[in-house]
């Protein structure tokens, strides 16, 4: 059942108003520094085995004339990361073994932690975006009732949910297989994600 914000969405792409569009999205993204982490194999999550997950804070100027769920859908889709959702992050640990995946917060704060149980925990907010290469285990461990992440997944790859130690064999086999995206997603061809994890060992 589509959610209020899901509503809210629709809405929007229909009449064009809050929409940025993506050429003026492009023009919100701010040119921040990369924060580079890297997580091991946990024995449940495989995590990538060489690149790392990235995070840009605050990589996106939001101001009261667009929705920023909005802004933050029309970046990611101007450089080629679709399917986009609007929601939170589930509160259980999981990962996706063949394709990567983008998280951008639209609104307030959540703790998240990524990596699997012995990871990293983040406080996301408002503009930060979070690039996973696929085996990134990832869960929201507590967000305030405003926090809204918009979700985007590069054009190659195929969505899939891993949660048990049953799906590591061939979650194992799937994430080194994953290609490096064209387009970094929030500052597209010459972004720094493809030198990030092209150089990456």
């Amino acid at each position: 059942m589509p959610t209020l914000e899901d509503l809210k969405g629709y809405a929007e792409r229909a009449t064009g108003l809050r929409r940025p569009g993506k050429r003026k999205a492009m023009d919100l993204a701010r040119v921040r520094k990369s924060h580079k982490v890297r997580f091991k194999d946990d024995g449940l999550v495989p995590n990538h085995p060489r690149w790392p997950l990235i995070i840009y804070r605050k990589a996106v100027a939001f101001d009261d004339r667009q929705d920023p769920a909005a802004v933050l859908e029309d970046l990611f889709e101007a450089n080629g990361w679709g399917d986009t959702w609007r929601d939170g992050i589930y509160d259980y640990v999981h990962y996706h073994s063949r394709i990567h995946e983008a998280l951008g917060v639209a609104r307030g704060k959540g703790r998240v932690r990524f990596g699997g149980k012995k990871g990293r925990i983040f406080t996301l907010k408002a503009g930060d975006v979070v690039i996973l290469p696929a085996g990134t285990g990832h869960q929201c461990l507590s967000a305030g009732d405003e926090f809204l992440v918009i979700g985007a997944y590069p054009p190659t790859g195929t969505y899939d949910e891993c949660t048990t130690v049953e799906d590591r064999p061939q979650a194992l086999k799937t994430i080194p297989k994953v290609p490096v995206p064209r387009k970094d997603p929030v500052y597209g061809t010459g972004g720094p994600l493809s030198k990030l994890w092209k150089g990456a060992k």
